[in-house]
């Protein structure tokens, strides 16, 4: 009977809340797990950091509503480590900053499990420098302290040593404490600190929800209860909070505040993700596309045999250059194979995608569209009588290129690489985010409009159509959404990502404006 070998457990930190801020270490545990256990506070997306096969099990506990208490997810560690199982318990914050990652420490090495501590950004410094607090800074806090807000007040005697850290620490910052808000307050107040000691209170810290009240000792209380502040939220005591005026950065983002959905494929989406994130919007990423290999080769395979037969090679997508360089390889050919072929990109993604297979395109139109490629064809010459043209694509291409060069004589073989296909959504999951109002919704293709149409048709909720405002990256994709009843409250001035969302940052600029 062969021995099945204990797996090791690591006991790792997810990081504040910004799914940027996970470490390099920590997102190597996350590819290689073959179980993840994480928590309330870790940011989800980090989880595609995480193999295709890799068990997510969520154990995350909130107020008054456990998933599993700890004796459970220590026995749940453990079991799945003796299993044979790479574990990642993927923890917010620092595994041992009031984590619990000690005591899951200890069970693993009672069960003679073994363990790796993987550090996280701490919530405590991360948080305050995302609202502009530095919790120590020259001349004004050269101590800082860390401090459960959690603890069951009411009790006898507290554990917390408010006689030492009320005077003697001059930046205090409390995790997990805006339910005991006001007996951290009167504590503080009734063991020597100032009334007017400055306070912030952080809500979601560094995430896009990031919500900053602000207030002294002896108002912070009515401050929170206007606000409706609740947890999770960290209270930052002492003069620095007071910097907070000259260095906020994070919630003066171009698009902070902001709620944007993004319907591309997700294997597609994390430029036009990124590049909205770092401007400060909230991003929800909604794909209406899945993007698969066709599953039959055979067409593009038979036509790369005689590739030297065509004169021109277009590329309408980035998906079309991947997979027929993936085919190519695969028919034991490389780039050598193509000599004597032209190539034409609709855009500069497809440019640069066909680039980093070591080849320069010969026409990249100066309108990012089907009318645009075909307009730089026909400044090139008008007959293209003889020269054959290869278009490896989607299955539901438009058919305007093959068409319009058609006509200028060219011969056409249109081959499908790749075939879009409508994930499934429930109604809550479609409420959860319509309801919540986005303030815009970016389509990036006709597809994604058409997808995200039929979704809401296919689950009844067509009425959320007419709220919607639209980003599109182009005309062709506006006429489509319009067509479909989508209003479109803005299209890229340029057709690419980097356009969508410059456009969508001027819009709000203009917008905010007015």
């Amino acid at each position: 009977m062969k021995t099945v070998r204990t797996g090791t457990v690591y006991l790792t930190g997810a990081g504040p809340g910004d799914e940027m801020l996970i470490t390099l270490r920590a997102r190597e545990c996350l590819a290689k797990a073959d179980v993840v256990i994480y928590d309330y506070l870790a940011n989800p997306g980090l989880l595609r950091h995480c193999g295709d096969t890799a068990e997510e099990i969520y154990v995350g506990k909130q107020a008054g509503k456990h998933t599993m208490n700890q004796d459970e997810i220590n026995a749940l560690i453990v079991d799945k480590a003796k299993q044979g199982n790479t574990i990642v318990r993927l923890k917010g914050g620092d595994p041992c900053m009031f984590g619990r990652g000690g005591e899951e420490a200890l069970a693993c090495r009672k069960a003679g499990v073994p363990f790796e501590f993987i550090p996280g950004i701490t919530a405590g410094i991360a948080v305050p420098a995302y609202a502009g607090i530095p919790v120590t800074h020259r001349g004004l806090a050269v101590s800082a302290a860390f401090i459960t807000g959690h603890e069951k007040y009411g009790k006898d005697t507290s554990d917390i040593k408010w006689d030492k850290i009320a005077t003697g620490i001059d930046t205090l910052v409390f995790y997990m404490g805006v339910k005991n808000l006001p007996d951290i307050v009167s504590n503080l107040k009734a063991n020597g600190r100032s009334g007017d000691t400055p306070v912030a209170v952080i809500r979601w810290g560094t995430t896009a929800k990031q919500e900053t009240v602000e207030g002294t000792l002896d108002t912070i209380e009515q401050e929170i209860r206007e606000r409706h502040i609740t947890p999770p939220a960290m209270i930052i005591v002492g003069e620095a909070a007071s910097l907070r005026k000259d260095l906020r950065w994070f919630d003066t983002k171009p698009l902070y505040g902001k709620t944007i959905v993004v319907t591309r494929s997700r294997t597609q989406a994390s430029g036009l993700v990124k590049g909205l994130m770092e401007l400060g919007a909230r991003v929800i990423e909604l794909p209406t596309i899945d993007i698969h290999p066709v599953r039959n080769f055979s067409t593009l395979d038979n036509e790369l045999r005689r590739i030297t037969d065509y004169s021109w090679i277009v590329f309408t997508s980035v998906n079309g250059v991947e997979l027929f360089f993936h085919r190519l390889r695969a028919n034991n050919m490389d780039a050598r194979n193509l000599k004597g072929c032209s190539f034409a990109v609709i855009g500069s993604a497809t440019a640069k995608k066909l680039d980093s297979y070591g080849i320069i395109p010969d026409l990249i139109p100066e309108r990012f569209t089907s009318e645009g490629t075909v307009e730089a064809f026909a400044q090139r010459k008008s007959d293209y009588s003889g020269e054959k043209v290869l278009l490896p694509g989607s299955s539901i291409a438009r058919d305007y290129i093959p068409k319009e060069l058609g006509r200028m004589g060219a011969e056409i073989t249109a081959v499908p690489v790749y075939e879009t296909v409508r994930p499934d959504y429930t109604k809550e999951d479609i409420r959860k985010i319509m309801e919540g109002k986005p303030d815009l919704v970016t389509f990036s293709s006709s597809s994604t409009a058409a997808h995200f149409t039929d979704i809401l048709t296919s689950l009844d909720l067509r009425d959320y159509l007419p709220g919607i405002a639209g980003a599109s990256i182009g005309p062709v994709t506006s006429n489509a959404a319009r067509k479909m009843g989508i209003p479109i409250a803005l299209e890229a001035d340029v057709h690419t990502i980097p356009g969508l969302i410059e456009t969508i940052r001027n819009y709000f600029d203009t917008k905010d404006r007015v």
